[in-house]
């Protein structure tokens, strides 16, 4: 019988999917927040949303794949997903285990063909009523990001971890330059200024002014390496914050932070960063497999550690929101498939179980008008093809997925076809909507 619900369950979504023709109105109404919570016009908003950061690529005209973007709003409009993250575009593009093509293949160069990818994505989803936090640069290479400002501006070559001749420590202590790198700091608020400056083509609205954009994220994963970088680091932080306040003042303001992961292990660290009355919510991440809470020789064991250490995490995160009044997201969490197997039909079971606790915190924060205010799994891959992949890698021409170019595609992406999670998501975001 569970077979035969869960094939069904996929038919009516491919239906819905494919018979939706939208083109209704945007309700157009802002993200705000208020009294440490998130509230949609006059209405208290809380989210089971996505992590989608290759949109803007499949948006793009010529390089994308448009057809697949519908279809893969559509699924997601179809069980209550409306809030996705979303990486602005990539940088470089010349390293091994990189997004390519970068949306900034040269320091101040855009590829126009990319830009108007993320004008898409955005167009389509205001029709879907569906809101988007853009984050502008990121911590690791697998976009550029950090890196490639650096390489660009006369640090040498990036000490790519994924090659033999490269340990993660020197990665490290490479990226740890960008916060005292002048140019880089000031080629990245260029970004910034040009990127927030933006007109939509196909809206015609100007970005600032585009309720869609529910909030501007400085980077994917900012980190504190060191002892040294403590203060550079709170130094770029805080400029950015102000630059984006300045630049668009009725847009919320978020950091990208994985919670005290990015700051040394350090919760006080992470408080006193989140202090900047412009921050206007957090940001926490949990990664069981990257952060050895899960054991691959022993599941469900290693499931229940998980799950205690995730609550644990959440619990110390959600009193430094009380403490700020602010609200808090679970902006990224991923769990691998049984075995962490690539296959398409291996058990889900294991990643379910961990997202409901998630869901299943979020929906009591709901029920209590509480500071957790969304969730956002890690991440969609909806109809990305990934069976022919060598060895799971990606590789430039391949779709993509949700799991970014260095890890092995389908390890902790939710497919069009993981019909048991679509309904787990479905569900929660039924009950959220429904107080």
């Amino acid at each position: 019988m569970k077979k035969i619900y869960l094939l069904a369950f996929s038919i009516s979504l491919l239906l819905s999917s494919c018979n939706s023709t939208k083109e209704v109105a945007s309700q157009d109404l802002p993200v705000t927040v208020k009294g440490g919570h998130f509230f949609k016009g006059s209405e208290p908003y809380y989210f089971v949303g996505a992590n989608y950061w290759y949109g803007p690529l499949i948006g793009a005209r010529n390089i994308g794949d448009r057809e697949r973007l519908i279809k893969e709003l559509d699924l997601m409009d179809s069980i209550g997903i409306d809030n996705l993250r979303i990486l602005v575009g990539a940088e470089g593009g010349t390293q091994d285990f990189q997004v390519k093509p970068a949306l900034q293949p040269e320091q101040g160069v855009y590829n126009e063909d990319l830009l108007d990818g993320l004008d898409f994505l955005l167009a389509e989803m205001d029709k879907r009523n569906m809101y988007a936090v853009l984050y502008l640069n990121n911590n690791w290479i697998w976009s550029g990001g950090m890196s490639a400002y650096l390489e660009w501006n006369g640090y040498g070559e990036v000490a790519n971890p994924f090659l033999e001749k490269y340990t993660w420590e020197e990665y490290f202590e490479y990226t740890q330059q960008f916060h005292t790198c002048t140019p880089c700091r000031e080629a990245f608020k260029d970004h910034v200024r040009f990127i927030i400056g933006r007109t939509n083509a196909y809206t015609g609205k100007k970005y600032t002014e585009d309720n869609t954009i529910m909030s501007w994220q400085v980077a994917n994963e900012p980190r504190i390496f060191t002892e040294e970088d403590r203060e550079p680091f709170k130094d770029w932080l805080d400029e950015v914050v102000d630059l984006l306040e300045e630049l668009d003042p009725n847009t919320l303001i978020s950091t990208g932070a994985e919670g005290k992961a990015s700051y040394l292990q350090e919760i006080e660290t992470f408080k006193m960063l989140h202090s900047n009355p412009d921050i206007d919510y957090l940001t926490m991440h949990m990664w069981p497999k990257n952060w050895q809470w899960y054991d691959i020789e022993d599941e469900k064991g290693s499931l229940q550690i998980s799950i205690q250490n995730a609550q644990e995490y959440t619990n110390e995160h959600l009193e430094v929101a009380r403490e700020l009044n602010k609200p808090i997201v679970i902006s990224e969490f991923g769990f691998p498939r049984e075995k962490e197997s690539l296959a398409l039909d291996a058990s889900v079971e294991n990643r379910n179980v961990f997202y409901e606790t998630l869901f299943r915190r979020l929906k009591e924060s709901y029920e209590e008008d509480g500071h957790i205010a969304g969730v956002n799994f890690w991440g969609f891959g909806g109809y990305a093809n990934t069976e022919n992949q060598v060895n799971g890698k990606w590789e430039e021409g391949d779709d993509f997925s949700g799991d970014p170019p260095q890890e092995p595609q389908g390890l902790n992406t939710v497919f069009a076809r993981d019909a048991s999670t679509l309904q787990l998501i479905k569900g929660y975001n039924d009950a959220l909507n429904n107080k």
